[in-house]
């Protein structure tokens, strides 16, 4: 059986997005949208650096119930006869024992506040520093259209997603 490193979390994208920085001639500063408004969207995704693949969901809430709708979708991404290892934070909607974890998935928490260990962080970031951040979206909807679109993206370039998301001390013992 093949074992699947994975890892998963969630970030909160919406009006409210933080800015990055820009590149600009010096002396000028360039204009950064800024939108005041509330609303977001929480994209869950996963990713297997091994395979440079991943599954997402964009959904209105992080809660049990919106987790398990990405756990579901996790594992019908999980080659058949292969078993994922998911790597993932201590967030309450992970650990809770409400979650019906599929058989085909073996959860793995990492340590307490400790969310350099999750390369999916660094998917976050590279999410929002190339598709996701200084713009201004019109309503809930653009939100969950971008979020979606930035993801299809990163998908569409498996390498990438090998290359953010491999970390030496998940593959202790494995041939990379």
């Amino acid at each position: 059986m093949t074992v699947e490193p994975s890892c998963k979390d969630e970030a909160r994208i919406g009006q409210k997005n933080g800015t990055v920085r820009q590149w600009a001639r010096r002396g000028t500063r360039p204009r950064q949208p800024a939108d005041q408004r509330y609303k977001s969207a929480y994209l869950f995704g996963a990713i297997c650096p091994a395979r440079g693949a991943g599954a997402a969901l964009a959904l209105p809430f992080a809660d049990t119930e919106a987790m398990q709708l990405h756990i579901d979708e996790i594992s019908r991404h999980v080659e058949k006869g292969a078993h994922a290892v998911l790597i993932m934070d201590r967030a309450g909607w992970h650990t809770t024992a409400n979650l019906r974890m599929p058989e085909n998935i073996t959860p793995i928490f990492l340590p307490s506040r400790a969310p350099e260990l999750n390369p999916v962080e660094n998917v976050w970031q590279y999410l929002r520093q190339n598709w996701i951040s200084n713009r201004v979206f019109d309503d809930y909807e653009a939100i969950i259209d971008a979020a979606s679109e930035a993801w299809q993206k990163l998908i569409a370039a498996p390498e990438t997603i090998t290359s953010i998301g491999t970390r030496e001390w998940a593959h202790v013992g494995q041939t990379l």
